[in-house]
Order: C-alpha cells, then structure tokens, then sequence
C-alpha cells in the first residue's frame, strides 16, 4: 500500500492531478494518445522530445517556415524561442546517435517554448484544443494574452481543475477566458487572466496600447482587475494577473509585492457585494531571460473581498489549518504557480533514473551479489535513506534467514538529481520520519496524518496530565487530534527552533 501509494504521489508530482500520460511503446515506436488523436515516432525517448514534435505539429510546418523565412526581428515570438533553443541545444550537446539521450539547460527560452508544448498538450488531453487558441497563439497581436491564458490553464489542470471552455461565437454577452471545477471541492469558479502589454515584449507595440516598461509594473493592476470585474460571473471568481516585469533583485522579495498589495488594497475598500475574488498576481519572466538558466519566478495571493484568505493576521496552528482546509482551491492553486512550470520526466511517471536499473527500492527483494557466497545472498530492502554529500546510499535489508544488514551503494549523477528532486519517493516510499520540514504548518499537517486516525481514548491518555484534561473529554476525536498534534509541534520548535513560534 505504501508503494502504491508513494508511486501515486510520483506520478502526479511529474504529471500533475489532471489526465495521466496515456503512451505505450510497440517496438521501437512509442504511441502517445492526446485527447482523441493518437500520435507516434520511432524518436521520442523522453516526453520532452514528444513536446518538440507535438508543439511543430499543432502550429503547423507551413506556418514555422513562413515565419523561419523572415527577418529574425521580424519573426513570431515563438519562432524566436525556437532558434534560442536549437543554439542551446548545439552548444551542449555532441552526441549524434538519436538513440542516446542528450542533455542541455533549462534556459528561458526552454521554458518557454517547451512551456507552450506542454500547456497545449494539457488543454488537449484534459479538454479540447479548439482552432481559435491556435489562431490567436499564431496571431502575434493576441499571442501574449492566449500564451499566459494557456500558462494559466495549464496549472489549473495540473492542480487538479476541469476546465470548461467559453462558447467565443455567442457575442450577446461578454465572456470570461474558462470556467475551472474543483477536483477537491466541487467548487466551479470564473477564471480570467490578463498580462500587463509591454512595448517590444511578446510582440507587443505601442500600436497596441502598450507603454515602455517602467519601474512600477504594478501601474495597470487596478485596471486589469477592473477589467475582469465588469464581467458579469454565475460562479466565484479566480482572476489572474501577470505583471511581464523585469527581475530586480534576483531572487530576494520583488519590490513590486508591497505595491501590488497596496493597490489590492485600495480596491478591496471600493468593493460592490458581487465583487469577491480569488486573485493570483504572478510575474513569470522566462520570455525576457531567454538564454538564462537561473530566473525567478514569483505569485501573489490575494483575498479580494475575502478576509480569511492570505491576509496577514495572528493565528494558530489550528486556525491556519482550518483555513487552509476552507480554501483549500486557493492553496492548490498558488502550489501549481509556485512550481511553475513542471515536466514531466517519462511517459509513466518512473523516474528517469528508474531505467538504469540501478535503483533499489524499499519493500523489493534483490539478490545482492557482493553478500555472501556462491552468487550473492537474497534479501529484502526493509529502509534506506541518502547521504547527498558523499552520493551514497545506506540500505537496510533483510536475509532470507533473518539476519539484517546495511549496504552502501554509491549513486550516479543522474540517480542524485532525482533524489535532490523526488527525496525519499527516490526509494520508492513517501517520507515517514518528518525530515526535511521546516513549516510549521507542515509539520502540523504531516502528525496529523496518523494521529488523524489514533482512537479517541488513546489521545485523551496522551493528554492525561494536562490540569484540563476534564474539559477535553467531550471534544470529538479530530479536535482531539489536531489539539495533540499543535502541542507537539510547539514543544518540538521551543527545544529546536523558538524563532518560528511567532503568529502564522
């Protein structure tokens, strides 16, 4: 059950909570369904090559070569994106045979062009992609607002929503960009995205309304939510908003967070009865950093109309978690933007490094041929865990006549990075033992995942010396928990770490 389970939780970290990768592979050729449409190549060996081919196919190689066939200036800012990833690909990689696997950086220009494969792919396979999406993306006046609806999208269906799209032909009314239906709550929401228009960004020209850029992106913030607030909406609203801005101070708090703030603010204290919100205000870069590795990215919550939702106030442990549960849509959204943009390794939601053969996972039987005599002993991984610095893994395993030993067995560079990404999944077991949380939310949610199911009598005995114990004994059993499991982390950070015992 914890294999399965901690293979589950793989999968959707690679391939989010949306429609998994449906591929199998005949022979050398591997088959990828897409929606309706299936597609095949005797080439694609990671489903990054998959994005490359599906991305030529859906834009259409008449469209790219007209494009190619300009000026470089002059050309589509997706063509433009490809050209800064075919030299980054000719710059790291010698290997010629197309059945190696090569490598080279996630620049920006990787991320974006890569990024718009992807989201195309989601929408597809979750969805539908209708013609109009790839008419506007090939339009470079509507490119950068179907690009960040796409990028909006995308997380959306990562997170675990589905999207309903708009009927764009009915213009007796005006319409929001999708509707988004909760997989954790059932919630249907109105979902609007804007990108702030920069002079020679995206596209963009002043002939569009766009002005140069500035030092505060946050200028045209009000109006962009203006903007989707005139929109009459059935549901709750999710608004989004990017701020295109440059990146100021590397990877420290952007200066344009308190500004942003402010002007929510300001037009929180002006708000009508029917103009609550959801606001996400993101700034994510990658299109100005293209032959960068190291971009920023960043995302703002906000409550707009909404007093309990990411607005600054002491609470307890209990109170955020119950928060957190209350708007739990908001949460798993900000998760899928933070992450920004995530890809999927393989096709089956393995690790990459699963296909070396090299890896051991907890709960499997091996025969470890450097144990014993006469071809190795058999044995069963019973733990593990990794030393990062020295690349070492540290196996306990037991014989088949009960003897338990631990094993050293050195990693390789690709098995390391899927363990600096997976951690203990890397092992093939979601992490027991808490290591590696320093939120106390965290911390919280993480006890409170087996002491959520501990029986009522067996907490009012671990709470038996408390001078209160009498008024604990008609609380339900999960107030209960959750009251053992806030004390538990209170007394773990006053022995370990007091500093984070201030207010969530």
């Amino acid at each position: 059950m914890r294999q399965a389970a901690a293979q589950q939780t793989l999968r959707e970290r690679q391939q989010g909570r949306g429609r998994g990768i449906v591929s199998t592979k005949l022979g050398d050729r591997r088959f990828v369904a897409v929606g309706k449409n299936v597609f095949h190549s005797e080439t694609w060996l990671t489903f990054y090559d998959f994005l490359f081919s599906y991305i030529k196919m859906k834009l259409g190689a008449e469209w790219g070569n007209g494009e190619l066939a300009k000026d470089f200036a002059a050309r589509h800012p997706v063509i433009q994106w490809y050209d800064a990833v075919a030299r980054a690909q000719a710059e790291h990689s010698d290997a010629t045979d197309k059945k190696v696997v090569k490598s080279s950086p996630m620049t920006g220009a990787m991320i974006c062009y890569l990024g718009l494969a992807y989201n195309l792919y989601l929408l597809e396979h979750n969805v539908e992609l209708q013609e109009r999406y790839l008419k506007r993306l090939k339009d470079v006046k509507n490119f950068q607002g179907a690009y960040y609806e796409l990028i909006v999208a995308g997380a959306l269906l990562r997170a675990g929503f589905r999207l309903e799209l708009e009927d764009e032909t009915d213009n007796s009314t005006k319409h929001c960009e999708f509707s988004a239906i909760s997989k954790s709550t059932g919630q249907k929401y109105w979902v609007e995205a804007k990108m702030r228009a920069v002079e020679g960004v995206l596209g963009k020209t002043h002939h569009d309304g766009a002005r140069p850029s500035d030092r505060d992106a946050t200028r045209n913030l009000t109006a962009h939510l203006n903007g989707a607030l005139s929109k009459p909406a059935a549901d709750k609203r999710l608004i989004f908003i990017d701020l295109n801005a440059e990146i100021r101070a590397g990877d420290e708090m952007p200066d344009w967070f308190d500004k942003a703030i402010k002007r929510l603010d300001a037009r929180e204290r002006d708000l009508k009865a029917d103009e609550t919100a959801y606001v996400f205000v993101t700034n994510l870069p990658f299109h100005r950093y293209l032959d960068e590795t190291n971009i920023a990215r960043h995302a703002l919550a906000y409550g707009l109309g909404i007093p309990d939702f990411s607005k600054p106030m002491p609470r307890t442990l209990r109170e955020a978690y119950r928060l957190k549960r209350k708007h739990i849509d908001g949460h798993e959204i900000m998760a899928a933007l933070r992450e920004y943009p995530v890809f999927p390794d393989t096709f089956d939601g393995s690790l990459r490094s699963d296909a070396s053969g090299l890896n051991i996972k907890v709960g499997e039987t091996y025969q470890f041929n450097d144990l014993g005599e006469n071809g190795g002993t058999i044995a069963t991984v019973t733990t593990g865990t990794v030393d990062d610095v020295a690349g070492m893994a540290m196996i306990g395993v037991t014989t088949l006549d009960g003897k338990s030993l631990i094993l050293r067995q050195p990693l390789t560079p690709e098995q390391l990075e899927d363990y600096r990404r997976y951690g203990s999944l890397f092992l093939g077991e979601e992490n027991r033992n808490g290591n590696n949380i320093d939120d106390p939310l965290e911390f919280f949610e993480w006890l409170l995942k087996t002491y959520s199911k501990t029986p009522k009598e067996k907490l009012l005995e671990f709470m038996s010396s408390d001078p209160n114990a009498a008024a604990l004994t008609p609380l339900p059993q999960s107030d209960l928990a959750e009251i053992y499991c806030e004390r538990l982390v209170v007394n773990f950070l006053m022995q370990h770490d007091p500093t984070k015992l201030r207010p969530a």
